[in-house]
C-alpha cells in the first residue's frame, strides 16, 4: 500500500467515524432538546417533587417552612416586648400581622404558584411556536432544525467529508447542539431545585434583612423560565431563514446556533440571574448571592 492509498484510507476512516458519531446523535440526542427545553405544567407532576414539597403545612417542606415562619413570629414578639425596655423600633404590630397573614397565605400557595408561572412561560412560548408553524408550515422544534441544517448541507452517507467546509459546519453544529443538551439539562434540574426553594423564598420576605433573597431567588426563576420563549424567537427566526446550500444561509445557521448557545447568557445579561453555560460559568453560582 503506498502512501496515497494509505491517507486515502485514513480519509475515509475518518469521514465513516464522524459520519456514523454525528448520525447518533441526531438520531438521539435532539429530541431531548424538547423536552428540555419547553416545560410545562407537567413539570411539577413528579410524585417525588410534590412529597418533597410537600401537599400541606403538616408536611415536606412546607412543614419546615410552616415552622420557621411561627419562629419569626415568636422573635418578633419577644422584640416586640423588649422594645418597651431598650426603647429600640420595631415594626407595627397591626403591619406585621398582615404582612405574616398574606406571606402565610403566599408561603401555602406556593406549588400553585410556581404552576402559574410555568403555564405562564409555557403558554407564551408555544404561542410563539404555533404562530410560526401557521406561517411557515414547519414545526418549530429542535427535531425538525436539524432535520432542515442535515438536508441544507446536502451530507449523506456516502457523500460525508469533514474536511470539507460543509463537514466543518456539522461538526460545528453538532458539537454546539450537544454542548446545548449539558446546558439545558442543567436548567432543568436548576429550576426544579428553585421550585422546591420557592417556600424558603417567601418566608425570607418577612424581614426586610432577608428580603433581597427572595429578589434573586425571582430574578433566578424568571431567567430559568424566561429562557425558553427566547429560544422560541430565536427557532423561529432560524426558520424563517431561507434553508439552502449557499454559503450565506451555511454561516447564518452557525449564527442561529450561536445565539442558541448564548440565550442564557443574554437573559442573565439582561435581568439578571443564574448561568446554566458549562463552559467554566458554573463558578458564577455566587451571582445568586448578589
Amino acid at each position: 500500500m503506498n502512501e496515497t492509498n494509505m491517507t486515502q484510507v485514513i480519509i475515509e476512516t475518518l469521514n465513516s467515524i464522524f459520519s456514523q458519531f454525528f448520525t447518533s446523535i441526531d438520531t438521539n440526542v435532539y429530541s431531548l432538546l424538547d423536552e428540555l427545553v419547553f416545560i410545562g405544567q407537567d413539570f411539577l407532576e413528579d410524585s417525588y417533587l410534590e412529597k418533597l414539597l410537600g401537599t400541606s403545612s403538616s408536611n415536606g417542606l412546607l412543614l419546615i417552612a410552616n415552622s420557621l415562619l411561627v419562629g419569626f413570629i415568636l422573635y418578633y414578639a419577644i422584640s416586640l416586648l423588649l422594645s418597651h425596655i431598650t426603647f429600640s423600633p420595631q415594626e407595627h404590630p397591626l403591619k406585621f400581622f398582615f404582612k405574616i397573614v398574606l406571606l402565610g397565605i403566599f408561603l401555602n400557595s406556593c406549588y400553585s404558584i410556581c404552576e402559574g408561572l410555568l403555564f405562564f412561560t409555557s403558554s407564551f412560548s408555544s404561542a410563539i411556536r404555533e404562530v410560526g408553524e401557521s406561517i411557515l408550515g414547519k414545526e418549530i422544534c429542535f427535531s425538525s432544525l436539524i432535520q432542515e441544517l442535515n438536508d441544507s448541507l446536502i451530507l449523506g452517507e456516502n457523500s460525508f467529508n469533514i474536511f470539507s467546509f460543509e463537514g466543518l459546519l456539522k461538526g460545528f453544529m453538532s458539537f454546539g447542539l450537544f454542548q446545548l443538551l449539558f446546558s439545558y439539562a442543567l436548567r432543568y434540574v436548576m429550576l426544579k431545585v428553585f421550585l422546591l426553594l420557592s417556600p424558603f423564598a417567601f418566608l425570607t420576605i418577612s424581614n426586610a434583612k432577608t428580603s433581597w433573597i427572595f429578589k434573586s431567588w425571582a430574578r433566578c426563576l424568571f431567567s430559568l423560565l424566561f429562557t425558553q420563549v427566547f429560544i422560541s424567537i430565536i427557532l423561529l427566526i432560524t426558520f424563517s431563514a431561507d434553508f439552502s446550500d449557499n454559503l450565506f444561509s451555511q454561516l447564518l445557521y452557525v449564527g442561529c446556533i450561536y445565539a442558541l448557545i448564548r440565550a442564557n447568557h443574554s437573559i442573565r445579561e439582561l435581568i439578571g440571574g443564574i448561568s446554566t453555560s458549562v463552559d467554566g460559568q458554573l463558578l458564577q453560582l455566587k451571582s445568586f448571592l448578589k
